[in-house]
């Protein structure tokens, strides 16, 4: 099988879905029969190459969005044609609509269509109208959780077959022993003991939330601070107006975006992880989190719920009061914090990104019409 990837949308340092397009070429790459051709940016292709060296990069996308998005309807289906591509597999919504062969599209959640007010408003009408089109013209969609399949078949109610294939994590990195972490961490300016945030700071995580909760139970835990990595999306100016007013400003630490080798420790050494997002598709960082042996509070009523189990601390979605709790509770009981750091790590065990990769075969034969 000639598969041509679509890896263009993955930034120098790729978080949640781009953590996904990564793992799954690097796992494509590795596999017998499939010929793997990447559609890289145009100052990309060396980094592709080391990812992926069994594969064959293309660094020929522009290197802005909006240009990007035009290659991908003009110049995406010349690029198919010349290698004599069979498949095509947009990993982030979209994909060309003019292809004349087969192809998949992975949808990550369905935010754009439920709460746009999360998203920037450049980006709702172009992602809404692409979305439509993209699972219309799909031979089968790829949806990275029981909840975002629920989801797109109550939104959008595709014919295309949709194919459930979860995130991993990669279990070689996210373990619950490290040497050095409190050295990996002193570098960042951080040290015990401490509340955990990772992720791209966008209005849907409800970091100002956390932030409020957070001051609800700092005044009787003097040493504790709140520390949130992760390099700004949008809507920031929210967690600053947050920050600001907590009357705890100088224990809340902003570190920005996270070496991938100190972000294992910094799951290990928190006193809680906290991810409180009031919507996902998948939460790449909550089971990471679980990987790592963390006592972790996230929140009910998406995926996160289905990937953590009873694996850790669950509180609705804006309740303050409850987040702040189930934060307290973990710091002062070390036995249900025990618990947790045992459980993460037995959940996550589930979850492996060669499993990942299975699924896309299924999705990949069902869009070339290959009976199992």
């Amino acid at each position: 099988m000639r598969l041509l990837l679509d890896v263009s949308a993955v930034p120098a340092r790729p978080v949640g879905a781009g953590v996904y397009t990564l793992e799954i070429a690097r796992g494509l790459a590795q596999r017998p029969g499939v010929d793997l051709h990447l559609a890289a940016r145009r100052r990309d292709g060396a980094r592709w190459q080391v990812l992926a060296p069994n594969a064959t990069v293309h660094p020929e996308v522009p290197e802005r969005r909006p240009a990007r998005l035009v290659w991908e309807q003009t110049q995406a289906p010349r690029l198919a044609r010349r290698i004599g591509a069979e498949l095509w597999h947009g990993p982030h919504y979209t994909l060309p609509l003019r292809l004349d062969i087969p192809s998949v599209v992975t949808v990550h959640d369905l935010t754009f269509f439920e709460h746009p007010e999360w998203h920037e408003r450049s980006k709702v009408g172009f992602f809404r109208q692409m979305i439509r089109a993209a699972t219309a013209r799909a031979g089968a969609i790829v949806a990275v959780s029981p909840h975002t399949s629920r989801r797109l078949e109550a939104v959008l109610a595709p014919d295309a077959p949709i194919v459930i294939a979860e995130h991993g994590v990669d279990h070689e990195r996210f373990v619950t022993n490290g040497d050095g972490d409190l050295e990996l961490l002193a570098r960042t300016g951080i040290a015990p003991p401490f509340v955990a945030f990772a992720a791209t700071i966008e209005p849907r995580k409800d970091v100002p939330n956390l932030i409020r909760a957070f001051a609800r139970v700092a005044g009787d835990r003097p040493d504790l601070k709140l520390v949130i990595a992760g390099r700004d999306g949008w809507g920031t100016e929210a967690v600053r107006d947050a920050a600001a007013q907590s009357g705890v400003t100088t224990r809340i630490l902003r570190v920005g975006w996270m070496a991938d080798d100190v972000l294992p420790a910094f799951f290990r050494r928190a006193e809680v992880v906290a991810y409180p997002s009031l919507e996902e598709g998948f939460g790449l960082p909550a089971l990471e989190a679980l990987a790592c042996g963390a006592a972790l509070v996230t929140t009910t009523g998406s995926a996160m719920e289905d990937v953590v189990g009873d694996a850790a601390a669950l509180v609705a979605p804006r309740d303050t009061d409850a987040l702040a709790a189930a934060i307290a509770r973990l710091c002062d009981d070390p036995e249900e914090r025990a618990r947790l750091r045992a459980a993460g790590p037995r959940r996550a065990s589930a979850f492996t990104w060669s499993a990942s990769v299975d699924q896309h075969f299924a999705a990949y034969d069902l869009a070339l019409g290959v009976r199992a």
